[in-house]
């Protein structure tokens, strides 16, 4: 007796053919393919909303004010947050991974953010490049203002050294603040890593990043708004990967807007956070009010809506 045959006769053999493969591949794809969809629609809704949010005249006008505000009256939160709060904590997550690192991920996201908006309009390399200059100009003036700050706080802070209370001759028990002795040839960052005494006046440098960063963000994101007006005639949508990278924008800015409130509601430090706004403040009115206006005939970068509203219309009837 044939195995085969007797195989065949007793059932065994299972009958596979391309077509029942085919279909059971399409009902594994298609609750796929729903979801994504789902997704992608969702994706729009929250995309298109924030575009008109940012790109609102109130936002691009008085979203430094608002910023302001923050700034000047966000140390008066430290009478009502607890000290005992998980914010309170210098080392935790947030501050060690995000408030030490604030200019890179937002050049990261920036960036990205610039070069796919770009290149979803004109495909022009020279025009990708030049609006990202604009991150390089300003990533290099955060440079030098460090640079700057941190010699003036050198020039006007001292370092000092607690004495013991048996090195003045008082003893243990006496009420008297133990004097300091003085060290002129400390400058501030080797006098705080010998854990000794640093007095003198000083810009708070996250403040001052924070609050620059939050406007550089609204700044380039606004265009966003006025790229989905331009592409409604057309009929066209942006990228999937255009819309994701816009929404990470938004929501790393919400992340400094919030470490910007930490920081002046559990550590508040008066002037140098105001002083620290106010730099940033100039910084962004240098920049985007003054020197981008002036044009790439100056050999500038220009503003972020220079060279992307310029739209060719197809198929457009007289």
């Amino acid at each position: 007796m044939n195995l085969k045959t007797g195989n065949s006769s007793n059932g065994f053999t299972p009958e596979i053919s391309l077509d029942k493969l085919h279909r059971m591949a399409a009902e594994l794809i298609l609750p796929g393919r729903s979801i994504l969809r789902l997704l992608n629609t969702v994706l729009e809704f929250v995309t298109n909303f924030l575009a008109r949010v940012l790109g609102s005249s109130l936002i691009r006008r008085h979203f430094h004010l608002l910023l302001s505000g923050l700034v000047l009256f966000g140390p008066v939160l430290s009478f009502w947050v607890s000290k005992y709060s998980i914010f309170a904590n210098s080392n935790h997550y947030l501050y060690r991974k995000f408030l030490r690192s604030t200019w890179g991920w937002t050049c990261i996201f920036t960036g990205a953010f610039i070069i796919l908006l770009s290149l979803s309009v004109r495909h022009s390399t020279s025009l990708s490049l030049r609006h990202l200059s604009r991150v390089g100009l300003t990533g290099l003036l955060w440079w030098s203002c460090q640079r700057l700050l941190t010699l003036l706080e050198d020039a006007a802070g001292t370092c000092y050294e607690p004495m013991t209370p048996g090195q003045d001759g008082q003893s243990p028990a006496s009420p008297v603040q133990p004097l300091l002795l003085l060290h002129e040839d400390q400058n501030k960052a080797s006098c705080l890593k010998a854990h000794m005494l640093w007095r003198g006046y000083e810009v708070s440098q996250d403040v001052l990043i924070l609050c620059f960063c939050c406007l550089l963000l609204v700044e380039e994101m606004c265009v966003f708004g006025h790229h989905l007006e331009r592409q409604k005639p057309l009929q066209r949508s942006p990228g999937t990967p255009l819309r994701v990278v816009f929404l990470l924008c938004v929501l790393l800015l919400l992340v400094w807007m919030f470490l910007l409130l930490c920081l002046l509601a559990y550590f508040p430090k008066f002037p140098s956070q105001q002083l620290g706004g106010a730099l940033g403040y100039l910084g962004w009115r240098g920049l985007y009010q003054g020197l981008y206006r002036l044009g790439s005939r100056w050999g500038c970068p220009g503003l972020p809506r220079e060279g992307l509203s310029t739209t060719v219309y197809t198929n457009k009837q007289p």
